[in-house]
């Protein structure tokens, strides 16, 4: 039931306003928001409003509905595409507030005054925003600086806004069939949560460093740098880096600079930060990424970022591949793995139409697959089939969207296909690798040393029972013969393992070793004794595969 607290009642009204005006008045009836809000106002709103309109009716009503119109417009399932595009150029603008708070803000969270901190600091602001503005300032060493301050009590109305559409969502999900099938409390908590951290300047702090370690072997990217004893929680201080927003460079600017490669270096860096560092830059859209005057692409406002676990993040490679292959069928496979079925969830339809969708995308120019608008539509068609994606998935599909749309500025015949396929052997590759390291056997080695110290015993104990006449098999007409046999060929196939180990052991730390004799660029021996296991494992395998089939042959006779 919805609270009937004087200051919730006009965010219901407003919410109401707003659902009334867009053809939803039966949402509004359902979740009983007509029994307590006076919805006389709606009489004289328009019958077919514009899709622009909702970008500038959330606008008016704030901060939190400005970043719930930036959800929204990554939810194909909930939107038609006029309003999807309405709400993806909805910008993130308001008037800036007095300088005045930020001067106290500003010196209450560092403990100093403005004018003592820094060696100037413009009264102006670079921009404002939704949850913070931003000014220009110079460090006392001379190093030129921007200072992102939080607004006034923003904290406290977003948690406001937050539980009165928290109330709306519960009742519309206990209440209507499209509260179930959208589950609009799952998705107000992935708002809730990504907002709440956005307003902790300490975690986008985190975020920068984080993110210039991780990009570092990207050259042609950038992170501001932020200057750690001048940032708190309601405050941060980074390097100025001067530039313009991709979407806004002129024709000629774009003849200037080497489009092609810098998309390919920015969607490279993109799918790294997904798919081998799980933690990526979840709000990329062209207002984020600026090139700057030395022609070099700088990614700011890192406050909104999402992790990823290693098995969502294979995942996640097996669909962009499937994908851009035109695989339908295993991407509908790989989706299913990845989200959670409902009880009215209908597989064979959910199959043929994610099949339909990638087989329409993969009839089109590979030049122009659009992965973040592939991946929006499949969270559509998992709403309309009662199959529920994780809010990850909606994360990754918006980053893809908005990456789509600055890299195609960049080049417009950017073949994102070429890149998932090579980053994927890349990552394979890497994998492999990591598998064999030295690190990562430390575990496999302290495993065989318990199997290699028990073995000998555990043998012993056998053969003594056997030795003795005690050892029972609870088998009819048991053949002692045969039962010989199987030993011997389970304790030489046990050997081969041990043998099989040492040397790949053996070659993990030999790899460590220095020498001028190397084959591939890797010491010589340490690849000679990996060879030598392989060449051994695959004649066990072999081995053992025909000596089960002609075994499985005799006992068909």
């Amino acid at each position: 039931m919805v609270s009937l607290k004087p200051e919730r009642l006009k965010r219901y009204k407003d919410v109401a306003l707003l659902l009334v005006k867009y053809g939803r008045s039966d949402l509004v009836k359902q979740a009983g928001l007509a029994d307590h809000v006076d919805l006389d106002d709606t009489d004289n709103l328009e019958n077919t409003p514009q899709a622009e309109e909702l970008a500038n009716d959330l606008e008016k009503l704030g901060p939190t509905f400005i970043k719930l119109g930036q959800l929204l417009s990554t939810r194909a399932d909930l939107l038609p595409a006029p309003y999807l595009e309405a709400l993806a150029r909805l910008q993130d603008k308001i008037g800036p507030f007095p300088y005045e708070e930020v001067d106290r803000i500003v010196s209450g969270e560092l403990g100093v005054r403005i004018s003592k901190a820094f060696a100037e600091f413009d009264r102006e602001p670079l921009a404002a925003a939704s949850l913070a503005q931003v000014h220009r300032a110079y460090m006392r060493d001379g190093r030129a600086v921007v200072v992102k301050v939080q607004r006034p009590n923003i904290r406290e109305q977003i948690v406001e806004d937050l539980e009165s559409l928290g109330e709306i969502a519960q009742f519309l999900d206990s209440h209507t069939e499209l509260g179930k099938r959208y589950d609009f409390v799952n998705m107000l908590d992935g708002l809730r949560t990504s907002l709440l951290r956005e307003l902790d300047f300490k975690l986008e702090l985190n975020n920068l460093i984080n993110f210039s370690e991780n990009l570092r072997e990207f050259d042609r990217l950038i992170v501001p740098e932020p200057v750690d004893n001048f940032c708190t929680s309601r405050v941060l201080t980074m390097e100025y880096i001067p530039g313009k927003k991709i979407t806004e460079l002129s024709p000629l600017r774009l003849m200037e600079i080497d489009g092609p490669g810098l998309a390919r270096e920015l969607f490279r860096a993109y799918l790294k930060q997904m798919l081998i560092d799980g933690f990526f830059h979840a709000d990329p859209h062209p207002g984020n990424v600026f090139m700057t005057d030395d022609d070099r692409i700088a990614l700011l406002d890192l406050g909104m970022v999402a992790r990823l676990q290693p098995s969502f993040r294979d995942n996640v490679l097996r669909l962009l591949l499937a994908i851009s292959e035109g695989r339908g069928e295993e991407a509908a496979e790989v989706t299913i793995r990845m989200g959670e079925p409902k009880e009215r969830f209908d597989r064979t339809d959910f199959t043929k139409r994610i099949a339909a969708l990638v087989s329409e995308h993969a009839g089109t120019s590979l030049s122009r697959l659009n992965s973040g608008q592939v991946a929006l539509e499949i969270t559509r068609i998992s709403a309309d089939c009662w199959f529920r994606l994780p809010g990850e998935f909606t994360m990754v599909a918006k980053a893809l969207l908005n990456l789509d749309r600055v890299v195609f500025t960049l080049d417009p015949t950017f073949e994102p296909t070429a890149i998932i396929r090579q980053r994927a052997m890349e990552i394979l590759q890497r994998n492999l690798l990591q598998s064999v390291a030295p690190g990562n056997l430390i575990g496999g080695v302290v495993e065989l040393k318990e199997f290699a110290e028990k073995l000998p015993g555990r043998v012993n104990k056998i053969l003594d029972t056997i030795g003795n006449n005690e050892f029972k098999v609870d088998i009819n007409a048991i053949d002692e013969k045969v039962v010989l046999e199987g030993l011997q060929k389970v304790a030489n196939r046990i050997a081969m393992g041990l043998v099989l180990a040492a040397l790949i052991v053996g070659a993990a730390m030999l790899m460590r070793v220095e020498t001028n004799f190397k084959i591939l660029g890797y010491p010589g021996f340490a690849m000679i004794f990996f060879l030598l296991a392989a060449i051994a494992g695959v004649a066990l395998v072999v081995t053992i595969v025909m000596t089960d089939v002609k075994a499985r042959k005799l006992h068909e006779k």
